[in-house]
């Protein structure tokens, strides 16, 4: 069984057995997030996705790119937590089996060079994409997907393409920080009644629910801190 709690932005967190790995904590997400994180995963070095100064003192270990590796090492990181991994790279971290896979950010203007970005599928069940539409592997069956549903990158077409294309169990939506309260309940609806089939399981900042193949609709609960 898997603990998920949203902590804003594309900021999520996975605990099992009382560990937690953190994924993308960023300037947007809420700091609790890296409480007593045993490893932290990064897709990108965009701001929104490494908050450099909170993951350094967090001093948790950290799996990512070469641009995201060079941000934290400047901000002081011993470069014995940092690990650079490459698209098609397993790997273990603090106990959750890792398969990094993509490797280029979503085009946000042809006139933009291009950058890195990983998408995480962590545990053969959760699928993590970053700021990219990055496809699930073959026969994957992904159970939770941790959908982007808003971004300069991204209109909602290709959301909802894409979670149509990986088809998983769950869809929990992320990288919702522009927009409005206003904004976010209008994309939340649309993009809600366009995946008829899938639980759509939009998380207020800071709650959570437990997953597991065997009780994949456990309640969602707020939790504090």
């Amino acid at each position: 069984m898997t603990t998920i709690t949203a902590w804003r932005h594309s900021a999520v967190s996975l605990e099992k057995e009382g560990v937690r790995l953190v994924i993308d904590p960023g300037v947007y997400s809420d700091p609790q997030a890296l409480r007593n994180a045993a490893a932290v995963l990064i897709t990108h070095d965009h701001p929104d996705h490494v908050d450099a100064t909170a993951v350094v003192e967090g001093g948790a270990p950290v799996w990512t790119t070469d641009a995201v590796a060079a941000v934290l090492r400047e901000a002081g990181a011993e470069p014995s937590r940092l690990h650079v991994v490459s698209p098609g790279e397993y790997f273990s971290a603090a106990g959750f089996d890792v398969l990094a896979l993509g490797g280029t950010h979503a085009v946000i203007h042809p006139d933009l060079p291009g950058e890195e970005n990983l998408a995480f599928f962590i545990d053969g069940a959760f699928l993590h994409p970053g700021d990219s539409l990055t496809p699930a592997p073959a026969d994957a069956g992904v159970q939770v997907l941790f959908l982007p549903i808003a971004a300069p990158w991204l209109n909602l077409e290709s959301a909802v393409d894409y979670a149509r294309a990986v088809a998983p169990e769950i869809v929990v939506p992320i990288h919702g920080a522009t927009l409005s309260a206003a904004g976010s309940r209008l994309t939340n609806g649309i993009t809600q009644q366009l995946l008829p089939g899938i639980d759509y399981r939009r998380l207020d900042d800071g709650a959570s629910w437990t997953s597991g193949r065997s009780d994949s609709h456990g309640d969602v609960l707020r939790v504090s801190g």
